[in-house]
């Protein structure tokens, strides 16, 4: 009978094979650059024509994932979010996929538009552009023309990306059940858990039903605010593979010529930008997760337009609350609530030093004492409160990994706009909204309902399982399972200490008794257990002094 992680792989074993061999192709390319030969560096080049000897190793992954394709650009792009087991520099290279593709083939936009919203184009719009604007591995966007007048975006699925990504989506569920089961090292990062996250994740990009509610739900949260700008979505032209939006007319957040060349105010701009991510998180608890200068848009009177809402996240009530306390500590560098917040956070594995986790985030903090807000970069702290993490073994829950990550990213963002911009200043003024969110009657009376809830659960379950615990005191069926931790050691070093002992005092016995046969009235048997009492005796020893139980003095 096949293990099932085997026969998924076998089921592609072509797709398999294609991602060997791209696979083989970047990691060869340290094994040949000490080598001085050009005409073997000029072979080993990526899809685009870079000397693979030449870039780094978090480069060669980026690489290699692009060529792989839609779902292993996602896949980086989403482990992108997780410095905690990738590391930030890994994070970091990770951030910078792009999934930039040749069109689909022409007409293939309209087939799909006309089969979803069941007219041809020409009914539904006065004008169509054949040329998409902007093509990636999931989708096309064509302008067009409603027959009003509006300008509008569409939004079209590309043909046969469902079945691409179904059979990567297969192909990385049975490597990461594989890595899982037979590699100790991998399985504290929960690899099958990670990649189901991922397919989630991945399987609402390609509906498009979840896009258009994002939409819809962000312009409901910022109709008050008139410094925000959220494209109209037109549901009824709109469906599962499509979604037509508001066309924006502005200046593209990429474009940092034409951004100062409009005379705006560009440290108000990204003031805005930054208020209006911080409003997202801490008020709505509903955030756009992908914050790159592409998908911010420099409207008239200094307007922030939003762009490409198919990437968010969600956090509970609790969960922000943690992360607003998180904020606040490193902002005033609390060292105790910081480390308070990382364990209560965190996934921490049993045998993490927690004094040394505490010296490590006290002197993490110790960079910022005596700076003022203007100059901390909250960016750069989280990357590095991250990597501490990372260090120390601990495993952030997905949806703090990806706020954490869009915080990083929001830094950034909003100091290549302007470099006066602090979000650690922004996030301080949050403060005394934050405080009254806290003690608002609402707010204490829902943490009342769900603790009345929760102790209504208990105290309803208490009585049935305690009369199943006396039950099973009573037919004598009650078990208790100890889990010993760190025990294996000790106890082998103990066994090992008896028979050494055991065996000096026998060949002490052959020795005194001059037991046959003898050399020189040596009981030869009796020297040979002294010498094997004190080769254990001297491995024993060593033992002890490398586990640090004993110290020894050079």
């Amino acid at each position: 009978m096949k293990i099932d992680p085997l026969a998924r792989l076998e089921r592609h074993a072509k797709r398999l094979g294609e991602i060997a061999t791209v696979l083989g192709k970047y990691g060869l390319a340290d094994w040949f650059g000490g080598f001085d030969y050009p005409w073997l560096k000029d072979r080993l080049r990526s899809f685009d024509g870079q000397r693979l000897s030449d870039v780094s190793t978090e480069a060669r992954v980026r690489l290699a994932l692009t060529d792989l394709g839609t779902a292993f650009i996602k896949l980086g792009q989403m482990m992108s979010t997780r410095g905690d087991v990738v590391g930030p520099a890994l994070a970091a290279e990770l951030s910078e996929l792009q999934s930039n593709v040749p069109p689909d083939p022409e007409n293939a936009a309209r087939l799909t538009i006309e089969e979803d919203l069941g007219a041809p184009v020409s009914g539904l719009f006065a004008a169509f552009e054949e040329a998409p604007l902007g093509s990636a591995s999931v989708a096309e966007v064509h302008a067009a023309i409603l027959k009003d007048g509006s300008h509008v975006v569409i939004k079209v699925l590309r043909k046969g990306i469902v079945e691409k990504v179904m059979t990567d989506l297969e192909i990385v569920q049975g490597l990461a059940e594989l890595m899982e089961n037979h590699s100790p090292t991998l399985r504290p990062y929960q690899p099958v858990a990670i990649v189901r996250q991922f397919r989630r994740t991945l399987l609402r990009e390609l509906d498009f039903t979840y896009e258009r509610r994002n939409l819809e739900e962000f312009a409901s949260n910022f109709a008050d605010d008139p410094t925000v700008h959220i494209p109209a979505v037109y549901r009824e032209l709109s469906s599962k593979r499509v979604v037509t939006m508001e066309r924006l007319f502005g200046i593209s957040g990429t474009d940092q010529a034409a951004l100062e060349a409009s005379g705006q105010d560009l440290k108000e701009f990204a003031q805005r930008g930054a208020n209006m991510y911080l409003e997202m998180v801490f008020r709505d608890a509903l955030y756009h997760a992908d914050p790159h200068p592409g998908n911010l848009m420099l409207l008239p009177d200094g307007v922030v337009g939003v762009l490409d809402c198919g990437m968010v996240g969600r956090i509970d009530e609790e969960l922000r609350e943690d992360v607003e306390s998180l904020l606040f500590a490193i902002v005033e560098h609390d060292s105790a609530q910081v480390t308070e917040m990382v364990l209560r956070l965190g996934a921490v594995p049993p045998d993490c030093p927690r004094d040394r986790l505490r010296l490590d985030l006290d002197d993490f903090l110790s960079d910022y004492v005596g700076h003022s807000l203007q100059d901390i970069d909250v960016g750069q702290a989280l990357s590095s409160l991250v990597e501490i993490i990372r260090r120390h073994h601990i495993l952030l829950p997905p949806p703090l990994a990806m706020l954490l990550k869009t915080i990083i990213l929001l830094e950034g963002t909003s100091r290549r706009f302007s470099p006066d911009v602090s979000i650690a200043e922004l996030i301080r003024r949050y403060y005394p909204s934050i405080v009254r969110r806290r003690l608002s009657p609402r707010n204490i009376l829902s943490k009342t309902r769900r603790a009345y809830r929760d102790w209504e659960r208990l105290l309803g379950l208490l009585p049935r399982d305690l009369s199943d615990l006396m039950a099973r005191v009573r037919e004598g069926t009650l078990t208790v399972h100890l889990d010993h931790r760190h025990l294996d050691p000790v106890i082998n070093r103990l066994v090992l200490g008896v028979l050494t002992a055991a065996l000096f005092l026998g060949s002490s016995e052959l020795w005194s008794r001059q037991a046959p046969p003898l050399l020189f009235d040596v009981s030869i048997f009796g020297a040979l257990g002294y010498l094997m009492s004190v080769f254990l005796g001297w491995r024993l020893l060593r033992a002890i002094r490398k586990s640090g139980n004993i110290s020894s003095k050079d």
